[in-house]
């Protein structure tokens, strides 16, 4: 059996840390919503304001994305990615030993900050690594761990919280960095601007711009959509947003990459990233709150009963799909999936639970829908952009699909709270929503143009007309050593059959 080159290893390693990284970081994101009781009982608060437990973490790792992006383009996507798995390593260790609210708040911040460090530099990292005819299948297993993680959280919190404590679910976060690390310290430096770092000062303003706009969102509906509070953070939103873009068209190194605009399938895929990350939230909230409200599902029954959600989307994502469909087929029909399921769930739920007929085939076709619309949308943003822009077109893709779930999420809020009714109502509406928003998206995504990249073609067999051959010099292609066997696909190592297109 012929070992794997040096490059094939270093390809195979980078995609494994970035895959786990990127799991740990969109796990968090939701594991905790169902941890929220607890900690209300284990410090003696209110759930309102245990509430900041969640919103800590979204604001700065939905405020951050787009800055890192062109961060890690300059100072080194494995340097970065490293830096953030350690933020976030750390951080969990101080949430687990939390001895007061506030000191918990300030190690989730910690935390959704080290998150959007690693997420947009993990990816360009692999990006970076893997040749281009390649790169597809890699973006399909790196968005799958993304999204298997998001939908995976409330099965997996409700677990833990029920059997161990709440603590346990920072706990999980601690071996898995730290090997990590360990293994980390093989990676490449990667692409370095020589120091020339973005600007930090249209960073800043980008970043307090998005958080403001994720804080209006998710205290909305709580505060009162016309409050000091959320006028407030629109003002700031608008005024960091202006002056953002002004700070970008001029100066040579922007904190937001407008220029990545200009390309269609970039905007179009940012676009299609907010209204995809507005279905995709706004339904995941709405399935635990649905079964615990109208079926009575204890919270453990109703983190299980989205397994199967998860569980498709993770097959899909590492599928064979990613690699025989192009991306603008996969947004496309993926987007066209979801409203399909979304729709058959508003005009069928009732408060009697109808696990076997209803939920469980309708979580299955979502959970595909999502898959490729997942796979698709992060396979077009960043096979648009430049090698060297791989990292800032992932970080504002993703900080567009947070901001959208914000938004996703205070709507479901809104419908629930004002729309009149009884029993299944109110979440009817909100699932015909979802359907609106996921065929605004289908039909969006029938724009997108990417085309796999070519592979360069294989050398002549014989010399060129104007060069004689040698008698000396064979022009045959050079033929195996029959004394070497040739291993089979069998036989040759998982992770680098998926890198060299073999995903058997």
């Amino acid at each position: 059996m012929t070992p794997p080159s040096p490059a094939a290893r270093r390809a195979s390693l980078a995609l494994l840390l970035a895959c786990a990284g990127t799991f740990l970081s969109f796990l968090d994101a939701t594991v905790t919503n169902l941890a929220v009781p607890p900690i209300a009982d284990d410090f003696d608060v209110s759930l309102t304001t245990v509430s900041w437990v969640a919103t800590a973490y979204v604001i700065p790792f939905a405020a951050l994305l787009a800055p890192a992006g062109p961060l890690a383009d300059a100072v080194g996507r494995a340097r970065l990615f490293l830096v953030g798995v350690a933020g976030f390593t750390v951080s969990s260790l101080l949430i687990a030993l939390a001895p007061n609210l506030p000191v918990l708040l300030g190690a989730r911040a910690v935390q959704g900050l080290a998150a959007a460090l690693l997420v947009p530099a993990s990816l360009a990292l692999v990006l970076a690594e893997i040749p281009a005819e390649r790169r597809r299948a890699a973006i399909g297993l790196w968005s799958a761990a993304g999204a298997l993680a998001a939908a995976a959280g409330p099965a997996l919190g409700g677990l833990l919280v029920e059997v161990l404590d709440w603590r346990a679910l920072f706990c999980l976060n601690l071996p898995v960095g730290a090997w990590v690390l360990i293994a980390g310290r093989k990676l490449p430096a990667g692409e370095s601007r020589t120091g020339k770092g973005p600007d930090l000062v249209g960073g800043a303003l980008l970043a307090l711009g998005i958080g403001s706009a994720v804080y209006g969102l998710t205290q909305g509906p709580d505060h009162g959509w016309s409050s000091v509070h959320v006028l407030a953070a629109a003002g700031v939103t608008v005024l960091c947003g202006a002056a953002t873009v002004l700070r970008a068209l001029r100066h040579p190194r922007p904190a937001l990459r407008l220029d990545l605009f200009r390309n269609r399938t970039f905007a179009v895929a940012s676009g299609v990233s907010a209204a995809y990350g507005a279905s995709l939230f706004a339904t995941m909230l709405l399935g635990v709150l649905f079964m615990t409200d109208a079926w009575g599902y204890s919270t453990l029954e109703a983190g299980l009963a989205m397994s199967p959600a998860a569980l498709a989307t993770a097959v899909v994502g590492v599928g064979r799909l990613g690699l025989a469909l192009t991306p603008r087929t996969m947004v496309a029909a993926g987007s066209a999936v979801i409203a399909a399921s979304t729709a058959a769930l508003a005009l069928l739920i009732d408060t009697e639970p109808r696990f076997w007929t209803l939920w469980l085939p309708a979580g299955v076709v979502m959970g595909a829908g999502v898959g490729l619309a997942t796979v698709g949308i992060s396979s077009a943003a960043a096979l648009s952009a430049p090698p060297q822009h791989f990292a800032a077109a992932t970080g504002m893709v993703m900080a567009a699909r947070q901001v959208g779930g914000g938004l996703g999420i205070a709507a479901t809020a809104v419908i629930i709270a004002e729309v009149s009714g009884t029993g299944a109502e109110p979440y009817a509406v909100v699932y015909w929503s979802a359907t609106g928003v996921s065929l605004a998206a289908a039909v969006a995504g029938l724009a997108l143009r990417v085309t796999a990249p070519s592979v360069p073609p294989a050398p002549p067999v014989s010399p060129p007309p104007s060069v004689s051959a040698s008698p000396s010099v064979s022009a045959s292609p050079p033929q195996p050593d029959p004394s070497q066997p040739v291993p089979s696909p069998e036989q040759t190592p998982a992770a680098t059959r998926v890198l060299e297109g073999d995903q058997r």
